[in-house]
């Protein structure tokens, strides 16, 4: 196998966005939803020592805001809506994204900080 840094930091995140193992692609990134698994069924690589901590609920929010930020401005221009009406539409649209979009973002910053080898703990260096 290849060392964590001769691979390409694109298909690394790539790979965890898609909830595989950012180091082999083939095993599994998360056990549920948001759970890590502690480490990688194929490579064995020990996922569960690395810890995005506040990047992917920070990031998720972001790219929530300026996808939902035009589609406010627009709505706006409409006095025929019921703000009613778009506050939960919006609010709706803006739960469902973030259900998506957050899993992703935990994965690509979990490639990130394994590949920048940021997260290094007395486990991993032995």
């Amino acid at each position: 196998m290849m060392p964590p840094n001769d691979q390409s930091s694109s298909k690394m995140i790539l790979r965890a966005v898609c909830g595989k193992c950012p180091k082999c692609g083939e095993g599994k990134l998360f056990a549920s939803y948001l759970k890590q698994v502690d480490c990688c069924s194929v490579c064995n690589e020990p996922w569960g020592l690395v810890q995005a901590d506040d990047g992917p609920p920070w990031l998720t929010v972001f790219i929530v805001l300026h996808l939902l930020a035009p589609v406010l401005l627009i709505a706006a221009k409409y006095e025929d809506v019921a703000y009613e009406y778009l506050i939960l539409g919006i609010s709706v649209l803006a739960l469902l994204l973030c259900y998506l979009i957050l899993p992703r973002a935990k994965g690509a910053f979990i490639s990130i900080i394994w590949k920048s080898k940021a997260g290094k703990t007395q486990a991993r260096e032995e």
